[in-house]
């Protein structure tokens, strides 16, 4: 059974056929992004229907049932630790602390685990509490730093307030005063901030580089590069990470936001697998960028079965498959106009992708072929990619 297409993609191609010129069918569109047009005219009928426009169950109230009926398995227990919360907070004589709770009910027979899921907490400061118990300031306090750590180590680009949203976003409520004073004393600045005590620069890779500058495939999924670009709009930067398949040439995965976070390279390289299926044992090559060095990235990279590879920090050519596809993005696209908005450029950037580069514009590398001929000729059938 083929695995659905990404989010980010159909949304994509809905936008590019709601904006499409006169006389140009659903049928071009959906040919040019290589799905059935009956396909197309569901996931059209699925947005007029998430957009109020059509009566019916939107995307979002299907996700809502199916997380319901997944949730209701773990209700009882979950319901006698609110239950037994609810009695603890009663009584006016114990201190105003949820980690004598946790420990309340631990003696009771029910995990950390559950109680800490149900009522929000951390386990790790938790247990930190038990060898020694603190403060209600000094607890506040940790619970800011853990916040703000996450963040950081999420997005080690972010300077003190972009650090102090994320935590605020996370539930920790903080002034950009406590934030500044606690990024301070643990020295989380941003990498690409002034340097402080020799230190500004990016870190160390956190693969090693497996490609060398051997850009060479024999078969589909053995080797993608990925890189991040930025273009400027009259609403601001948007961000495109994309994932190139070195066999074909072919972008295999992208997302694109305003904000180039951490999981603007997870939502691509996420995009990537389920649209190529089996990628166990690939080898997916970038530069040092934070992005691809975040736990996240690294992590998603494990949970696929995949293998990472980065190039030198400040070395340009080690990376330079995948310079020479944004490039050609720069020439055919960006430089042609300005942008007036980030949904205008966003449009172009997949219609270019999708329907030109793929489809379209051949290269002498591949035969004169395109992405797409040359996959379909010289790969089996069997293995072709969705």
């Amino acid at each position: 059974m083929p695995k659905p297409y990404p989010r980010e993609f159909r949304d994509d191609v809905v936008r590019v056929a709601r904006s499409r010129d006169d006389g140009v069918t659903l049928e071009q569109v959906a040919a040019d992004f290589g799905v059935h047009p009956v396909t197309l005219s569901k996931w059209m009928r699925q947005a007029d229907v998430d957009e109020g426009a059509k009566p019916g169950i939107s995307t979002g109230e299907s996700a809502e049932l199916r997380a319901a009926k997944r949730r209701i398995r773990l209700l009882e227990q979950e319901n006698e630790v609110l239950k037994k919360a609810a009695a603890y907070f009663a009584q006016a004589n114990l201190p105003k602390m949820i980690y004598p709770l946790v420990r309340e009910l631990a003696e009771g027979g029910i995990p950390v685990t559950v109680t800490c899921r149900v009522l929000k907490l951390a386990r790790q400061p938790y247990y930190r509490w038990l060898a020694e118990p603190v403060t209600d300031a000094e607890l506040d306090a940790a619970y800011r730093a853990n916040a703000l750590f996450d963040a950081h180590r999420d997005d080690p680009e972010f300077g003190y307030r972009f650090l102090a949203d994320e935590a605020r976003a996370a539930g920790e409520p903080m002034t950009d005063r406590t934030a500044w004073r606690i990024c301070s004393r643990h020295g989380w600045w941003s990498v690409f901030g002034k340097k402080r005590s020799g230190k500004g620069r990016a870190g160390p890779p956190v693969h090693d580089d497996l490609v060398r500058r051997n850009f060479a495939s024999d078969a589909p999924n053995r080797l993608w590069l990925a890189n991040i670009s930025e273009h400027r709009t009259g609403e601001g930067k948007l961000y495109l990470c994309a994932v190139k398949d070195v066999y074909s040439n072919r972008i295999v995965g992208y997302s694109i936001d305003s904000r180039m976070k951490s999981a603007l390279a997870v939502r691509a390289l996420n995009s990537a697998v389920a649209r190529r299926g089996e990628v166990a044992g690939c080898v997916l090559h970038s530069d040092c960028g934070s992005q691809f060095r975040s736990r996240k990235f690294v992590h998603a990279l494990a949970r696929h079965g995949m293998a990472g590879s980065m190039g030198r920090v400040g070395a340009a050519g080690d990376n330079a498959a995948m310079e020479s596809f944004f490039a050609l993005l720069q020439k055919n696209v960006l430089d042609r106009r300005s942008w007036g908005s980030r949904e205008e450029l966003r449009i172009a950037i997949v219609t270019w992708i999708e329907r030109t580069y793929h489809r379209r514009r051949h290269q002498a590398a591949l035969g004169r072929l395109t992405p797409v001929e040359y996959e379909t000729i010289m790969t089996p059938p069997a293995s072709q990619a969705a």
